[in-house]
């Protein structure tokens, strides 16, 4: 096949990369936590598109004259964009916040309007987190009865990296955690886990094929290589379509799909670079049986 780099002798490079990844993650949620968004937190979420630039200061202005809760988020986006994170406000609190907007700043369009209060935020937060550990459970049990356990265990691997790095990440650039984080995490949990058994199902193959003599970390490499076009095709057609849903989608697909983004680079980097080393790894420490 010509000279090709082997992935395997990469790996120490790789494990050195995550783990760099991994440990800014963790600082980063011990520092700032994650930016829970009113799903799990409960509250008002109001955002307005303004036909003129809108200051930050002079929409803090507006929320102090309405008495609300100085805690109170302002953000600014692209497009004389404002959203307003707040206290869970009742109908009445609602209409007269956004008629002092109006009032203050002209007409607007009404982007979002959503409440939900704390008891719903909590039980969300809950169901979110059983969610992905039923999704998890199932999956180890899956991988063991389909392949063995070493295998297992390199897969498992291989998806709580992607989580880990995924999660690290949303906290570093403070991406809002809602409920469409939690159903992207599941998506990408799927998707890596998916990517991760076409390799493995090539190297079981190619474990029959193998001759007594034959190295094991260049049986990895070859697999890896033999499904690598399979790889990159699968994963540059799922970012091209969720380049589109970021253009095309409006701003309450946002979170989606960035995350989206994040985790199919990374789950894609995970499957080739980091499931398939540990593999050889984990069986190199067993001695290389079958």
């Amino acid at each position: 096949m010509g000279m090709r780099f082997s992935f395997i002798k990469l790996r120490k490079y790789c494990y050195i990369l995550s783990l760099i990844v991994i440990i800014a993650g963790f600082i980063s949620l011990g520092i700032q936590g994650l930016n829970l968004g009113i799903d799990f937190t409960g509250g008002s979420l109001i955002e307005l598109k303004f036909e003129q630039s809108v200051a930050v200061e002079d929409v803090r202005s507006v929320l102090d004259e309405s008495g609300l809760p100085q805690d109170s988020t302002v953000q600014e986006s692209e497009g004389n964009v404002i959203m307003i994170r707040t206290e869970d406000l009742s109908q009445e609190e609602s209409t007269k916040l956004l008629q002092s907007m109006e009032e203050e700043f002209g007409s607007y369009d009404m982007l979002r309007n959503e409440s939900v209060g704390p008891t719903i935020g909590k039980e969300l937060r809950n169901n979110a987190i059983l969610a992905l550990v039923i999704a998890f459970v199932l999956m180890v049990v899956y991988i063991a009865i389909r392949f063995e356990l070493l295998t297992g265990l390199a897969a498992v691997s291989g998806v709580v990296h992607v989580i880990l790095i995924t999660v690290g990440l949303v906290s570093i650039f403070r991406l809002d955690v809602d409920s469409t984080f939690i159903a992207a995490l599941l998506t990408i949990v799927g998707y890596s886990i998916n990517d991760t058994i076409v390799i493995f199902d090539r190297i079981r193959e190619n474990m029959g094929k193998r001759k007594k003599d034959d190295p094991l970390d260049e049986l990895v490499n070859t697999s890896v290589w033999q499904t690598l076009v399979r790889s990159i095709n699968t994963g540059v057609s799922v970012i091209l379509a969720l380049l589109a849903m970021l253009i095309f989608g409006g701003t309450t697909l946002k979170t989606f799909v960035v995350v989206m983004l994040i985790g199919i680079v990374v789950g894609a980097y995970s499957s080739i670079f980091v499931s398939s080393p540990l593999w050889y790894d984990y069986r190199r420490l067993r001695g290389g049986r079958l």
